[in-house]
C-alpha cells in the first residue's frame, strides 16, 4: 500500500512538473507560432497518439459503447470545446508574456471547481470551503477595481479547466478514451483551421521546415504523457493528495514567469495572488482531511 502511494505521489509530482516546467520550455521554444495553429497541432497529434494507445490497451469496446451514447458523445464535445479554449488561452499567455497570468486561473480553478460542484452536483461543503471559494471571487474584484478590466486570461483558464472537470466527472469516461473522442470530434474543425492557414500562408508546419514540424509533432505527447502520469498517480493516491500536488504546476509557472522570464509582478497583483495563496492554503487543508 505505501509502495503504491509513494509510487502514485511520484507519478503525481513528475505530471504537475512536467506541466508546470518542461511544457513552459516546449510551448514558449515555439510561442513565434500562432497559438491557434499550436492548438491545431496539439488536437490532432494528440488524437493520432491516442489511437495507437487505443489499439494497444485494446479499449476499442469501451471506445464504441461511448460513442454510440448521443448524450455523452454531445458532453465530449461540448468538453471538448472547453479543452481547446483551455489550450488556447494558455497558450496565447505564453507568447504574449503573461505567464503569471495563466498560472493565476490554475491556482483558483480547483477552488472554482469546489464551487461548481455544490452549485451543479449538490456536493458537500463546509464553511472553509466556501471562505476558499469567497477569498478567490474578492481577490478577482480586487484586481477589477484596480485595473477597471477583467484579468481574463486567468478567469478563462480558470473557467474553462473547471467546467470540463465538471462535464468529465458528470459522465465518468476512461480519461484517455474521453480524450480520444473529444479530439476525435474536434480534429475536423482543427483540419479546417489548418486549410485556411496554408491557404492565407500563415502556417509554420511545412515540409519545407523539417525541423520545426518535427518539433510541433511533439505537442500530442508533450500533452499526454503528463496527462497519463496525472491519472495513474490520481488512481494510486486518491483526489486529495492528487489534488494537492497538482499546485506544484501553477507554482512553477509563478515561479518561471517572474525569475525566468522577467514577467512583472506589481503590488497589485501580488496582493490578488496572497488572498488566492489563503484560499489555496485553506483548500489544500480541506482536502487533507478527506
Amino acid at each position: 500500500m505505501k509502495a503504491d502511494y509513494l509510487k502514485g505521489s511520484v507519478l503525481t509530482v513528475v505530471a504537475s512538473l512536467w506541466w508546470g516546467v518542461l511544457g513552459v520550455f516546449y510551448f514558449k521554444s515555439l510561442s513565434f507560432v500562432n497559438p491557434i495553429e499550436l492548438v491545431v497541432h496539439r488536437t490532432i497529434w494528440t488524437a493520432l497518439l491516442l489511437i495507437i494507445t487505443t489499439f494497444f490497451l485494446s479499449k476499442w469496446n469501451i471506445f464504441f459503447k461511448i460513442i454510440n451514447n448521443k448524450k455523452l458523445l454531445f458532453l465530449l464535445l461540448v468538453s471538448g470545446f472547453l479543452v481547446m479554449t483551455n489550450w488556447l488561452t494558455w497558450l496565447y499567455a505564453i507568447s504574449v508574456d503573461r505567464l503569471i497570468d495563466a498560472s493565476l486561473g490554475y491556482y483558483i480553478f480547483p477552488i472554482l471547481s469546489v464551487f461548481f460542484g455544490v452549485i451543479f452536483l449538490k456536493e458537500k461543503y463546509n464553511r472553509n470551503k466556501i471562505l476558499s471559494v469567497l477569498l478567490v471571487f474578492f481577490s478577482i474584484i480586487y484586481l477589477i477595481i484596480h485595473y477597471q478590466t477583467l484579468p481574463w486570461i486567468g478567469l478563462t483558464v480558470a473557467i474553462t479547466f473547471s467546467l470540463y472537470g465538471l462535464i468529465r466527472k458528470k459522465i465518468n469516461v476512461d480519461t484517455d478514451i474521453g480524450l480520444l473522442i473529444e479530439t476525435l470530434l474536434l480534429s475536423p474543425f482543427a483540419i479546417v483551421v489548418f486549410y485556411y492557414l496554408v491557404e492565407q500562408n500563415l502556417n509554420i508546419f511545412s515540409f519545407q521546415n523539417i525541423s520545426i514540424s518535427f518539433l510541433l509533432l511533439w505537442a500530442g505527447p508533450m500533452t499526454l504523457i503528463p496527462l497519463y502520469l496525472y491519472s495513474r498517480g490520481f488512481e494510486l493516491v486518491g483526489i486529495g493528495a492528487a489534488s494537492m500536488i497538482f499546485f506544484l504546476t501553477p507554482t512553477a509557472q509563478f515561479i518561471l514567469g517572474i525569475f525566468y522570464y522577467g514577467e512583472t509582478l506589481d503590488i497589485h497583483k501580488l496582493i490578488s495572488f496572497i488572498v488566492i495563496w489563503i484560499a489555496v492554503s485553506i483548500y489544500i487543508n480541506e482536502l487533507r482531511k478527506e
